[in-house]
């Protein structure tokens, strides 16, 4: 395998497959080792219903494209990673995959057995290393237990990049910014409002209007607090629209009032009847459930705006699991939905009506409102629903492309969650699917993003967040 100077052979562990099956073609002019132990472990996970099973498959049918026509001899000099007819791209791949067809000599340290996959990808990538002198070898892989090991025996080993949105979690799109004092010293030239509908609108020129994007919340603190949401981008000039102030009891959504700027704006777009797709991510506290399911609430049996509301989220559980559980799909995912029945036990207490007005109200929403598991939405379309959700940093992008895209006309998806606490293994804050979403979205003008800071469950939550 001589190759030019700079080109860098990688071996792949068999989690990267699992977890993205196009990564074979994300190395660019570099080339891939695929050790037999990895094509070993990729059969014993290709049967089941799983995510993971599914990625394993989608790599089994990469593979015999790629190999589809060649002989022995073509498959030991190395498959191309792309097919001609996509080499005169500047995206494709021009690197070369190749098989372990061979045992390779390596010496392990005593202690680390090479019956173990993990120390026989290890051996083989150290044996590259004495065979390959020529170039660097790699070791890819998202265990990093298997890295750790790999940096004590003098291999070296990254993770697989390829999957992050972002470079940091910091820098994820906020959904709003604070303005300077002098904006409106800066951006009032040649500035235009008018009123439709009851709504005050203004047309703005000026420096700051090239950061904006489409319902874009900006803030303005002084002696008159001002707040408004983004509505056009373009040409230099932005057209924004005053918030309406949901911290004012004369304006409630299902007898919930903002409790800050961001909750405020966070409302504003779950109100939006021309927005389809809003996602929230804060800490525990913050509100993003609550002020979700009140507008949902609102929208569906005040305003008959949705036929119904959908509430789903991710069964990945912090401790042990408990089991099958036993009834309906409904049944099964209500343990899972504690959060959102406590939100639900908050908006529907009522003193009008006594104990048989709470029953009846119970009731109402109980018709309105539906359970639903994530493993049964494949193929499925909703009309007109508020769907919600919950612990989206959980799924991958893959997964939250398969969600998203179940919406229907007049559906509004509602995204929640705190990257800052992922359970799903190989998902990191900068690879979860709903830092993917929040990304992608952010420049469509159907769609809105907060970003909740402020916690507003108790004192004690407060202190807590902050000091444990």
């Amino acid at each position: 395998m001589t190759q030019p100077i700079g080109k860098r052979l990688f071996v792949l562990d068999t989690n990267v497959l699992m977890h993205d099956p196009t990564s074979l073609f994300r190395f660019k002019e570099h080339d891939l080792y695929l050790p037999m132990v990895v094509l070993e472990e990729l059969d014993r996970a290709k049967k089941g219903m799983s995510e993971v099973s599914r990625n394993v498959r989608q790599v089994s049918r990469f593979l015999d494209e790629l190999m589809s026509g060649l002989d022995e001899e073509h498959i030991r000099q190395g498959i191309p990673l792309a097919p001609p007819e996509m080499m005169e791209n500047d995206f494709a791949p021009s690197g070369r995959l190749y098989f372990q067809t061979q045992t390779l000599p390596a010496t392990l340290p005593e202690g680390l057995p090479g019956s173990v996959p993990d120390n026989n990808i290890l051996a083989t990538a150290l044996a590259l290393q004495e065979t390959e002198r020529d170039r660097r070898v790699t070791l890819v892989s998202k265990d990093i237990n298997l890295r750790i090991k790999a940096a004590v025996v003098g291999v070296h080993a990254e993770d697989y990049y390829n999957d992050r949105v972002l470079d940091d979690v910091s820098l994820l799109y906020s959904g709003y910014c604070e303005l300077p004092e002098d904006f409106w010293e800066t951006h009032s030239r040649e500035m235009e409002s008018w009123q439709e509908q009851g709504r005050t609108f203004y047309r703005i020129r000026g420096p700051l209007v090239e950061r904006w994007l489409p319902n874009h919340c900006i803030h303005l603190e002084a002696e008159q607090p001002f707040s408004a949401i983004v509505r056009e981008v373009g040409d230099g000039e932005a057209v924004i629209e005053q918030a309406l102030d949901y911290t004012s009891h004369r304006n409630t959504v299902w007898g919930i009032n903002a409790r800050n700027m961001e909750q405020n704006f966070a409302l504003n777009l779950l109100m939006d009847p021309e927005i389809d797709f809003v996602s929230l991510v804060g800490a525990a506290g913050t509100g993003k459930t609550l002020l979700t399911l009140a507008a949902g609430l609102a929208q569906t049996l005040e305003e008959n705006r949705y036929k119904e509301i959908i509430m789903t989220r991710v069964t990945v559980p912090v401790g042990e699991d408990i089991g099958f559980l036993p009834g309906t799909e409904e049944e099964k995912m209500t343990p899972w939905m504690g959060a959102l029945m406590d939100n639900l036990e908050v908006l529907t207490h009522s003193e009008v009506g006594g104990e048989w007005g709470r029953a009846a109200t119970n009731d109402l929403i109980s018709n309105r409102i539906k359970i639903r598991s994530l493993n049964f939405m494949r193929g499925r379309t909703f009309l007109n629903r508020y769907i919600i959700l919950d612990e989206a940093q959980n799924l991958t992008p893959k997964q939250m492309k398969t969600l998203v895209t179940r919406a229907g006309p007049g559906t509004k998806v509602v995204c929640l969650g705190n990257v800052a606490q992922i359970d799903t293994p190989y998902l990191t804050e900068t690879s979860s699917g709903l830092t993917y979403v929040v990304d992608r979205f952010k420049p469509w003008a159907h769609s809105g993003h907060i970003t909740l800071r402020r916690g507003e469950r108790s004192r004690l939550a407060d202190f807590a967040s902050d000091r444990l």
